[in-house]
């Protein structure tokens, strides 16, 4: 077969993908329809975890899993859009790395909503503003997201997603050169993540700290002598050019995103659970808590300690473990932690990044 050929088939394959992607949106508007009369919600993260599990481990190339991942969310995104417009807040301005976690996590379809602080996605969320929220949690360079901690224990919400987002730092500029530039802005944290990168290549050149790295680069995006220290994302979104790729100090960095909203999410068959409680003052009060964990065989992912707000020197445990609240054997475990607590807040089970 020579190009024309090969060309051809390309065509064929298209008008049948085409067909059959119709056919599917059009099955999801039936669906839609039905949930409608049932009151049931529009997106049920639990089941689209498992489309995209089982069709990730159904690849067999030459398309590689990630690659079928990404396609699929957008034709998740579309046709769950066919059901009902989704709304999600996030961590604005556009183009943050919350805008692109959230983008990867819903699709280009969704409706999204910049919101100016963390608390502010959690009282969308709580006030049935928008569906869902998108907020940071914790960055493998700088740690916990001390404010979303804080709005976990007091909102009214539940987690219903996580997301692992690569954090790539970039240097956007209009300069053509490292020596034009007279400023660096971005974000506090962004600045931390490329502290070695900036002492090594612009040692004299001041830094600032502003709101957010999209903020940085756009006001790059009218001054040449600036630098704006972002994704490219934000440098596409503005259009400034990336001036060097990749300068972050840690090549491992990424950043960890809870996706909120009002309602829980059923088990997905690989699914992560997340708690938060305060324990007496008495030695071996954790290992009490813990114990029916480790009895049970449950892998624990993550443990955190917050200052309690309201109480001086006393702290609140934040804990992810492996498994679903509707289990029986998590559930049995919940409930002997909780009588070994002071309180204990269930703060959502949904399906594992």
């Amino acid at each position: 077969m020579d190009l024309g050929d090969w060309r051809s088939r390309i065509n064929n394959l298209d008008n049948q993908i085409l067909s059959l992607l119709n056919q599917r949106a059009e099955a999801a508007l039936q669906i839609g329809d039905l949930k409608r009369r049932q009151g049931s919600p529009s997106y049920v993260p639990e089941r689209e975890a498992e489309v995209l599990r089982r069709l990730t481990e159904a690849a067999t190339g030459p398309l590689p899993p990630t690659a079928i991942a990404s396609i699929w969310r957008e034709i998740l995104s579309a046709c769950r859009q066919l059901e009902h417009p989704l709304t999600v807040a996030f961590l604005g301005p556009v183009a943050t790395f919350t805008h692109q976690a959230a983008l990867t996590r819903f699709g280009a379809s969704a409706e999204y909503r910049p919101s100016r602080t963390i608390a502010e996605v959690f009282d969308d969320v709580e006030r049935a503003r928008v569906d869902h929220g998108v907020v940071p949690v914790e960055n493998t360079t700088e740690g916990a997201v001390n404010i979303t901690l804080d709005r976990l224990v007091d909102a009214d919400v539940t987690i219903c997603g996580e997301i692992y987002l690569d954090v790539t730092q970039h240097l956007l500029s209009h300069a053509t050169e490292l020596g034009a530039i007279k400023r660096v802005l971005s974000h506090p944290q962004g600045i931390a993540q490329c502290r070695e990168w900036l002492a090594r290549n612009l040692p004299d050149v001041q830094t600032e700290e502003i709101s957010s790295t999209s903020a940085a680069v756009e006001m790059a995006a009218h001054d040449p002598t600036i630098a704006g220290i972002a994704s490219e994302l934000a440098g596409r979104h503005f259009g400034v050019p990336v001036l060097r790729a990749r300068i972050e100090d840690n090549q491992q960095n990424a950043t960890r995103f809870l996706v909120i909203s009002r309602k829980p999410t059923g088990p997905s068959g690989r699914d992560k659970t997340s708690i938060c409680f305060a324990m007496p003052n008495q030695p071996g009060a954790l290992h009490r808590i813990l114990e029916p964990f480790a009895r049970i065989g449950l892998n624990l992912t993550k443990i955190e300690s917050r200052p309690a707000k309201h109480r001086p020197w006393d702290y609140v445990m934040f804990l992810d473990f492996e498994g679903h609240r509707a289990t029986p054997v998590v559930a049995d475990v919940l409930a002997a932690a909780a009588e070994r607590t002071l309180f204990l807040k269930i703060l959502g089970s949904y399906p594992a990044a």
